[in-house]
């Protein structure tokens, strides 16, 4: 997907909507408790770099659940849609924000550690710990 087109995205009532372009096709799962309980399940993103610019933020909600990273989602609706880097360097968007959301694969399962053992996956993926993800996005020297 690097020549990917950009993808139109939105939140549930249409009050927040957005331009993204994944940088592949690959998506990840988180199960880590913020993400958990931000999404009420797994969180599924795709990296979508730095390219998310939404059409209007006035129901564009911000928490910022670390140093590192917030949490993007319509105060509207309440729809999950970006965890992003708070320095802008990158974005996972829900891959349920698109219209169509099977064109991404399940390739990584973050935090496989923090996985209630309520649900399991059928795919086969690469499964990090919890300090394998944090060594992934946590800045130097940081948990």
């Amino acid at each position: 997907m690097a020549d990917a087109a950009p993808l139109q995205g939105s939140c549930l009532c249409g009050a927040c909507t957005f331009t993204a372009t994944p940088t592949s096709a690959n998506a990840n799962v988180c199960h880590c408790g913020m993400c958990r309980k931000w999404s009420a399940g797994m969180y599924i993103a795709v990296d979508c770099g730095t390219s998310v610019t939404f059409d209007n933020t006035d129901s564009l909600g911000v928490y910022r659940g670390s140093e590192w990273g917030e949490r993007l989602f319509c105060k509207d609706c309440g729809t999950s849609l970006v965890w992003q880097m708070q320095d802008g360097s990158g974005a996972g968007v829900s891959i349920h924000a698109f219209d169509d959301p099977s064109q991404f694969t399940l390739t990584n399962q973050w935090f496989i550690d923090k996985k209630p053992d309520t649900y399991a996956l059928a795919n086969d993926t690469r499964s990090l710990t919890e300090a394998e993800t944090l060594a992934l996005f946590a800045p130097e020297g940081e948990d």
